[in-house]
């Protein structure tokens, strides 16, 4: 359960330069943003109007309190039971500011400013499913764009690379949303797509990032690209049929040797033998108690693709990903890793951050400072693309893509 609040107010490979025509920007559109997946309360304070609209059009308006609870089929707003599967909250053209507590699971709201709210821009809307309410965001593409890059990237890097990740994040929204019509939200705010945390962070760096690149996005034959992005490849950046089953010319491996400076190029992780055998267990897998475990493929990449577990009940083979997912995406962060036992812990010593498909983060970040530019950048992570703008392109013509590791 969730509870909410809300107030208003590089050596060794060559990249074309080349040139881009800069088309004037199309108009903008709105992004559906998850912030949270059940929210079972909230409430509402602000200087302003609060207006609520059920899917009826019906209307009622509120200041300064707006309680709103779940009970059974109904939605008690101040004390009055309604009956709605869905409520469009707005408050004029005033943002409005978040809290959320509860059992973490939207965890990219949280620590969004000093007084711990996440500020947004744009509507909230609240739609009825299972027991609770799905909290969605509905804002202007643009300013979404604003509040994915200062929170995946630092804003104090070179503005080129503000603006590859304005391009990639906007990229990424537009995919999602030409192909998201049967669901409730196009994009979730957190590595499950890519961080959103409204209006924090966004100063006048950002801005400029985001404005001048306006409408842009990579496209491939016309279409907007999965734009794939993560932190650090460490050497070569992966296919994505390696990770997602998914060919994808855009998504093809190229060398990245220009990474060297992320904190993320080289770990080690150590992890209890009891405790992956806990972990593979609770994600479906069927393990005794360990005794080996050995890569036995790797990607052309030299990322582990499958390992043999050899346990008391038999053997198990499983994907490089899945493994890292059962022992925690934070603590094992790619999986371009050696593993050695060391009496009852799992060593794992590897190299980068994330999936590695398309777009690396510190490799852009550096070939910023060489001098290339954004588009060079995008065009050489992301083969055979190109930049256009956003109102020339058709809906990509290929199924989303499962949900990726995070970044």
């Amino acid at each position: 359960m969730i509870a909410a609040r809300f107030w208003a107010g590089a050596a060794g490979v060559g990249i074309c330069l080349g040139s881009i025509m800069m088309p004037e920007a199309g108009a903008s559109q709105s992004i559906r943003v998850l912030l949270a997946p059940d929210v079972q309360q909230l409430e509402v304070h602000t200087d302003q109007t609060i207006w609520v609209t059920d899917e009826h059009d019906e209307a009622w308006s509120y200041r300064p309190v707006l309680r709103i609870k779940v009970r059974g089929r109904a939605l008690i707003l101040n004390g009055k039971p309604v009956v709605s599967d869905q409520l469009t909250l707005r408050a004029g053209n005033h943002d409005l500011k978040l809290w959320l507590n509860g059992n973490g699971r939207s965890t990219a709201l949280h620590a969004s400013d000093d007084k711990g709210g996440l500020q947004i821009s744009g509507v909230i809307q609240l739609v009825r499913r299972g027991k609770g309410l799905l909290l969605v965001n509905h804002v202007d593409l643009e300013e979404y764009v604003k509040g994915v890059v200062p929170a995946e990237v630092n804003s104090a890097w070179h503005p080129e690379m503000l603006k590859v990740q304005a391009v990639a994040a906007r990229t990424y929204a537009l995919y999602q949303h030409m192909l998201s019509a049967t669901r409730d939200y196009d994009v979730v705010a957190s590595t499950q797509d890519q961080v959103y945390r409204g209006r924090h962070g966004i100063d006048e760096r950002v801005i400029q990032a985001v404005e001048s690149t306006r409408g842009l996005v990579v496209a491939y034959q016309g279409a907007p690209i999965y734009a794939a992005f993560s932190s650090t490849a460490a050497g070569i950046t992966e296919d994505a049929m390696n990770v997602w089953s998914k060919d994808l010319p855009y998504l093809k491996g190229v060398e990245c040797p220009f990474d060297l400076e992320s904190p993320f190029y080289q770990w080690k992780a150590s992890v209890k033998l009891d405790t992956l055998e806990k972990n593979l267990r609770q994600r479906g897998f069927a393990v005794g108690t360990i005794s080996a475990i050995t890569p036995l493929a790797y990607s052309r990449a030299g990322r582990v693709a499958t390992i043999r577990i050899v346990h008391s009940s038999g053997e198990l083979t499983l994907r490089g990903e899945d493994l890292r997912k059962a022992v925690g995406y934070t603590v094992v962060p790619s999986t371009q890793f050696t593993i050695e036992s060391v009496g009852q812990d799992v060593v794992f010593s590897g190299y980068g951050a994330g999936h590695a498909v398309g777009l690396c983060q510190w490799g852009a970040k550096e070939l910023a400072e060489l001098g290339y530019s954004f588009s060079s950048i995008l065009r050489y992570y992301y083969p055979g693309t190109e930049i256009q703008d956003a109102s020339l392109t058709q809906a990509p013509p290929v199924p989303p893509i499962p949900a990726a590791p995070p970044s």
